[in-house]
Order: C-alpha cells, then sequence, then structure tokens
C-alpha cells in the first residue's frame, strides 16, 4: 500500500510546481526534478501537475470537487442501493407471512 503524503508536504510541492512551471519545457520533467528532491515518486508529482491543470481550467477532465461530488454520490447510490435489497427482502417475507395458504 502506498504511503500517505503529509498535506503540508503536498502544500509545499504544489507552490515549488506554481513557481518553477515555466522553467522546464514539460509537466513531465518538472515532476522528475521536483519528484528527486523531495524523495517521493515521480508519477505522483506527475499527476498533481495534470490534476492542478484540470483544476484551473487550462486542461479538460474532472476538477477535484468534481471527483469529490462524484465519490459522494456513488456512495450513496450503494447505500440506497443496499436499503433497497433490505425493503424488498422485508416485502417478500411478510407477503409471506400474510399469505392466507400459509395459515
Amino acid at each position: 500500500m502506498p504511503k500517505k503524503i503529509e498535506p503540508a508536504v503536498r502544500e509545499r510541492i504544489m507552490r515549488m510546481i506554481a513557481e518553477q512551471r515555466n522553467d522546464y519545457p514539460n509537466p513531465t520533467a518538472l515532476a522528475k526534478v521536483i519528484a528527486e528532491r523531495e524523495r517521493i515518486g515521480v508519477e505522483t508529482v506527475r499527476r498533481w501537475i495534470v490534476q492542478s491543470e484540470v483544476d484551473a481550467g487550462t486542461r479538460p477532465g474532472t476538477t477535484s470537487d468534481g471527483q469529490a461530488e462524484i465519490k459522494a454520490l456513488k456512495a450513496k447510490v450503494r447505500r440506497l442501493e443496499e436499503d433497497n435489497a433490505i425493503l424488498k427482502a422485508a416485502t417478500v417475507f411478510f407477503a409471506g407471512e400474510l399469505d392466507p395458504r400459509n395459515r
């Protein structure tokens, strides 16, 4: 399981990305330099750069807020589907109990 990166470290790296973005030809080169300096994965930093571009509106994709909302809605749908399954099972059970043929 990947290690959890502290929010303070991520904020510091995001500031570095904003400051140094124009010094490198592409986001991958920037990610490689910062990742080596901070001793974290290159792909992690590259994904943060891409997500910051999406959040800023300079790249197409789902924003961080949108992703959080989608995740919450999926969890809500899952809970509602579980509730529906329980209610259906209860309906079948009680319908069988009320059936006069079972008395």
